[in-house]
């Protein structure tokens, strides 16, 4: 008998549908799934060139070495991306009651901070939007949040923001409840609340005694402009909140593999840097005891370079451009064939994620007969489509929904 006799497989979707992908023979198939990274026109993963400078002029820098880097992190890098996001003249920054604390990127900035406030502050209560990045739950969960709930964020009748709904939730949300939410490019629906709209939010926030979690994994993505897509986490942090925000640099400097992202915490007292940075030593210590360095290395070069960052922010609407002009190219080939449905909602939608419309049985439908995979909730990443596959794309749509 074998201690492991009674595990019982856990199927994760988007992982068997890559296997599905993976094992599919024909020539012509294509993955669209969400998760996958930013592609170029030819379909093919795309380094950033800043990200290639950087990456040499840290490969020549003979006065690095391979020390452990502290246990908070990449000194340099923390303090440069937290400055980043917040601006240099925020409040938190000038006052210096803000910090980042270095993470295994975006997902582990999360994990760090869900157990930050469970075994810390005896959070249990957190919200998240309906839908979300199917993580968010696991990630809070393990991390010690037994209670999870949702506030409404889209609805699949008008194909938009309820905005009512989140309000309505959130006014209802127990008093210091935390809520998830995603900073910009909202994953998976790519609707994001108008500015006008995220004031609304942020003072229900205030008025209920809420606790903002951030999520920003695509800042750049949603308007192709590094510093406007932080409004929302400014805002807040200008309205006086104290605040955690997980910092992505996986897709925005496509440093996918290398992990890289930054635990943003906001407090409103400078007295509290100190004990609060003990216990994320404590936390860190506990789960990966050190972050690895090359990576960082690469943002923080970048992030401290007024010329390199200058070129980042090209790449940064290079990246969104296209995303753009394949939103647009797909809902006119739609459009062109006289797809059934208002295929308006491509264009309007923005960062990586494009709903279709499709039904989970259309879904399978795609990917039996035309060998084009998608997550069964229709929603598929737009950087997968290019120029050489729209057309092919759109008349694959159009025969599921028509035949």
């Amino acid at each position: 008998m074998s201690f492991f006799s009674e595990v019982k497989t856990h199927s994760i979707d988007v992982f068997e549908l890559f296997m599905r992908f993976h094992r599919d023979t024909h020539e012509n198939k294509l993955n669209l799934a969400i998760g996958v990274a930013y592609r170029d026109d030819s379909g093919l993963p795309w380094t950033l060139p800043v990200v290639r400078t950087a990456e040499q002029t840290v490969a020549e820098d003979e006065n690095l070495d391979n020390e452990y880097l502290p246990v908070l992190g990449l000194e340099e890098f923390t303090t440069a991306a937290t400055r980043w996001l917040l601006g240099s003249d925020s409040i938190a920054v000038v006052e210096k009651r803000a910090f980042g604390v270095q993470s295994i990127s975006g997902a582990n900035a999360l994990r760090l901070g869900a157990e930050f406030l469970s075994q810390v502050l005896g959070k249990t209560v957190f919200y998240y939007s309906n839908p979300t990045w199917r993580s968010h739950e696991l990630l809070f969960k393990n991390g010690g949040m037994a209670e999870a709930r949702q506030y409404r964020y889209w609805s699949e009748k008008t194909k938009n923001l309820d905005f009512d709904g989140l309000l309505e939730d959130l006014e209802s949300a127990p008093r210091g409840s935390v809520v998830i939410l995603h900073a910009c490019a909202q994953n998976p629906t790519g609707c994001d609340p108008t500015e006008d709209q995220w004031r609304r939010i942020a003072g229900v926030m205030r008025e209920k005694g809420l606790f903002p979690f951030f999520d920003t994994a695509l800042q750049g993505f949603a308007s192709g402009d590094l510093v406007r897509d932080a409004f929302a986490v400014r805002l807040f942090e200008r309205m006086g909140f104290e605040l955690f925000c997980a910092q992505s640099f996986s897709k925005n400097l496509g440093l996918y593999n290398e992990r890289v992202g930054n635990l943003v915490v906001v407090l409103n007292d400078p007295k509290l840097v100190d004990p609060v940075k003990s216990q994320f030593t404590l936390i860190v210590r506990g789960m990966y005891s050190n972050p690895p360095s090359h990576g960082a290395r690469i943002a923080s070069y970048i992030l401290n370079n007024t010329n390199l960052y200058d070129k980042w922010q090209d790449n940064v609407l290079t990246m969104f451009t296209r995303m753009k002009e394949m939103r647009g190219s797909l809902r006119g080939a739609l459009e062109q064939l006289g797809a059934p449905g208002d295929w308006s909602l491509i264009t309007r939608q923005v960062g990586m994620a494009c709903d279709t419309g499709l039904t989970e049985s259309q879904c399978e439908v795609l990917i039996e007969r035309h060998h084009i995979y998608v997550l069964k909730s229709g929603r598929f990443n737009i950087c997968a489509v290019t120029s050489a596959n729209v057309d092919l794309i759109a008349k694959a749509i159009y025969d599921v929904f028509t035949s």
